[in-house]
């Protein structure tokens, strides 16, 4: 499939996120509009509340607006042995729902706590434990037809360079190549996806502010208040190299997804229809289509 065909999106683009007290979220039906409009067919799952929790139904909202679910983003507290069961009961119970709604990607985020408590860093029995409860995930997600791959983020046990060497080394997790999120961290995505090719099954594409990352890594500045500062602009406007990114992959033979995800939020009055988030999401368009593309095409 070529890559134009295999770009989605994902709700937090639109302010749709799962991170508690993020904002305002905008109606489901307008979002998933504003998604085909922009040529986007497939989606992730989203914050609760965006989409059913029946497959059927989920599966009827989607259809109705000729798209399809991709996976979903799934935030786990994988560190601590006291959540195990209740974890994996959990793991369960989504792997089932996005399986049986069509999905094939899994995306485990592992955070500090429920509350996305700021993280410290993992001793030696929690980190074990961590890697246990990865493998755990990924015979669960095996079971309902499903990839896991691990989502490196700001303010989780899996945040820094270093953070993401020790679980490249100790276990063969797939990842999803977040680039904005990689290099916040201190990770090149571009050598990430070098690298790491052959352990990469799904992409979430953001460009970032380099210069607004200090405040964000020193804890002086919010996830929340970096994303209203501009920390994730329209794909194209930031520092990364993201044409270099998805043309390493593609040399690479990558042929998943590529998700939009531009965080972003929503804490006024919801902007008018036409007007807010899907203006950035379309210049990433315009972006991966007019910029990214052609690159591929001379490459071939």
């Amino acid at each position: 499939m070529a890559f134009v065909d295999r770009i989605a999106s994902a709700p937090i683009s639109w302010g749709i996120c799962e991170v508690p007290g993020w904002g305002r979220m905008l109606p489901t039906d307008r979002v998933l509009n504003e998604m085909t409009g922009l040529g986007i067919s497939a989606t992730e799952y989203g914050a609760p509340g965006f989409l059913p929790t029946e497959p059927e139904a989920i599966r009827g909202v989607l259809d109705g607006h000729g798209m399809s679910l991709v996976g979903g983003f799934t935030p786990l507290v994988l560190h601590d042995p006291s959540r195990r069961d209740d974890v994996l009961a959990h793991t369960r119970r989504v792997a089932e729902l996005f399986s049986r709604s069509g999905a094939t990607t899994f995306v485990s985020c592992p955070v500090m706590d429920d509350d996305w408590s700021v993280p410290r860093p993992l001793d030696r029995e929690e980190h074990a434990h961590l890697v246990r409860m990865l493998a755990a995930v990924d015979t669960i997600c095996d079971d309902h037809g499903l990839r896991q791959v691990l989502h490196p983020h700001v303010q989780t046990v899996v945040e820094t360079a270093p953070d993401v060497e020790r679980v490249l080394e100790e276990c063969d997790v797939s990842w999803c190549l977040d680039t904005g999120h990689l290099a916040i961290g201190g990770t090149d995505p571009v050598d990430f996806a070098r690298r790491a090719a052959d352990r990469v099954g799904h992409v979430h594409l953001k460009d970032v502010r380099m210069d607004l990352v200090p405040t964000l890594l020193d804890r002086s500045t919010s996830i929340m208040q970096g994303v209203q500062a501009g920390l994730f602009p329209p794909l194209g406007h930031g520092d990364l190299a993201l044409g270099d990114v998805v043309l390493t992959l593609e040399r690479a033979g990558y042929q998943g997804w590529y998700v939009i995800e531009q965080d972003t939020a929503i804490t006024g009055e919801l902007p008018g229809v036409g007007e807010g988030p899907v203006t950035g999401v379309g210049e990433s368009m315009r972006y991966l289509r007019e910029v990214v593309a052609p690159l591929l095409e001379q490459d071939a």
